[in-house]
């Protein structure tokens, strides 16, 4: 259904559950197509004859430099796409204007910061993201897929940018056609360049920037159409104002994305310690489908940050509050339902990320199917949690409130995943990696249901 000319009367007078809907079903495709071209890497690697264990182990090691740079995309869509929807809501379009402009300067011009130094400084940032235990040849094509990812940084965070403000405007069918446009030259670039010309993790990395730039136009294209906010030199405004509004309201995701950095960062060196390549490629696997199963939450918390920061800009909290409670109940239904899945098929699922012909020490096959199996088992068995946490956490940024939502964004990957990767596995070894994120995300729940409630309270 078409929404109607009148973008406020559409935001703030359809019912949620259909609002949220309409505005979540190309999320979630966005989402997920995205989650399945994160995957394909790290699927496509694993199918490169003798090396598949090594390849595997340097997409995951890298996973932290694309997730700092996701960190400040985030910091600068949601921040900038918080603030415009809450103006549009408020009918302050010039305010809109100007900070959906700035943000998206600020983005590119970190970016490109990003790509040089990264490069310039590839020897320091490797060995930052590796422990001794990592052989010579998965530490060469860590290098080699690092520098190619992080020329793309400007791109991958100037996507990021348009897309959350499409998505922060009600615009969420062009987010999605800009997200899956790249999304999908990512997936038919991948089997061509890692295993038909022979690029290896190289090809996984020029495939994986090809698909950002694609996205990162058409994305533009598409912010040039309806009743969407054009980017313009003009409305730039670089001020203490605007500045501070973007860090109030994206803080959360950098914290989030910035803090899952250095969690896989350390996930990785402990896993590396205690089991090798092995350990890393199977803690790897587990983190990529993982990913790929909450991509669809997000998807869908997604739907609900529109509805969430536009209604309450407009002072209609009943709205915001009948949303929440939306969105927590078939999100749970949902992760539930793939959780059992994955519970009882995690041996399969692991196994279809490894080559059957790869020509290596059976052992070392078993030691990452056994260690992906346990890890995916128990991220699995408390997945339905995840729905209360996410959907909190969007809310509480979603309505501005920075603090309380830089709190809840930094718990799962920062305040108790930290330190549980750093003491389980003395007293766990191997067993400590595995269980850590389950740990952290029952602790996560536990501090978001008080905050929920209070703010709840305040919605009636």
């Amino acid at each position: 259904m078409a929404a109607p000319k009148d973008r406020f009367t559409y935001m703030t007078e359809t019912p949620v559950p259909k609002l949220i809907k309409q505005l979540a079903i190309p999320t979630v495709i966005s989402m997920l197509v995205t989650g399945i071209y994160n995957t394909a890497d790290t699927y496509f690697v694993g199918r490169i004859p003798d090396i598949a264990i090594q390849a595997t182990a340097a997409v995951g090691i890298v996973f932290p430099v694309m997730a700092v740079i996701q960190a400040f995309g985030f910091l600068f869509g949601h921040g900038s796409g918080n603030f415009l929807s809450r103006m549009l809501g408020a009918g302050k379009k010039k305010e809109a204007n100007e900070m959906a402009s700035t943000g998206f300067l600020l983005a590119i011009s970190l970016g490109l910061l990003a790509a040089i130094l990264g490069n310039l400084f590839i020897d320091d940032l490797v060995s930052l993201l590796v422990s001794d235990d990592v052989s010579a040849s998965t530490i060469e094509m860590t290098k080699s897929y690092a520098g190619i990812i992080l020329f793309g940084a400007p791109f991958m965070m100037g996507q990021f940018v348009v897309n959350n403000q499409l998505r922060f405007q009600g615009s969420a069918m062009y987010a999605m056609i800009g997200l899956v446009s790249g999304a999908v030259m990512n997936i038919i670039l991948d089997p061509i360049l890692i295993l038909g010309m022979g690029l290896g993790v190289k090809g996984a990395a020029i495939a994986t920037v090809a698909g950002q730039i694609t996205s990162f136009f058409i994305l533009l294209i598409s912010s040039r159409k309806g009743e969407n906010i054009r980017l313009s030199v003009k409305n730039i405004r670089i001020n203490g104002y605007y500045v501070l509004e973007i860090i109030n309201g994206g803080i959360p995701s950098l914290f989030r994305q910035g803090l899952a950095a250095i969690a896989t960062t350390l996930l990785n060196r402990t896993a590396g310690e205690l089991g090798g390549d092995a350990a890393i490629s199977g803690m790897s696997i587990t983190t990529r489908v993982m990913m790929l199963l909450i991509s669809a939450l997000i998807g869908f918390g997604q739907g609900y940050q529109p509805v969430c920061s536009f209604n309450y800009g407009a002072g209609k909290k009943e709205r915001v509050r009948e949303g929440f409670f939306f969105c927590v109940k078939w999100g749970t239904i949902f992760l539930a339902a793939i959780g059992i899945i994955c519970f009882f098929f995690a041996p399969g699922i692991i196994e279809l990320f490894i080559n059957d012909s790869e020509n290596t020490d059976i052992n070392m096959r078993m030691q990452v199917i056994n260690v992906g199996q346990t890890a995916l088992r128990c991220q699995a068995a408390i997945l339905p949690i995840n729905a209360f946490i996410v959907m909190t956490n969007m809310m509480l940024q979603s309505m501005g409130k920075g603090i309380k939502a830089s709190i809840t964004a930094s718990a799962r990957n920062g305040l108790f995943f930290i330190p549980a990767i750093l003491i389980l596995p003395v007293f766990l070894d191997l067993t400590g990696v595995e269980i850590t994120q389950s740990v952290a995300d029952v602790l996560t729940l536990l501090m978001s249901i008080p905050f929920a409630v209070q703010e709840l309270k305040k919605l009636k």
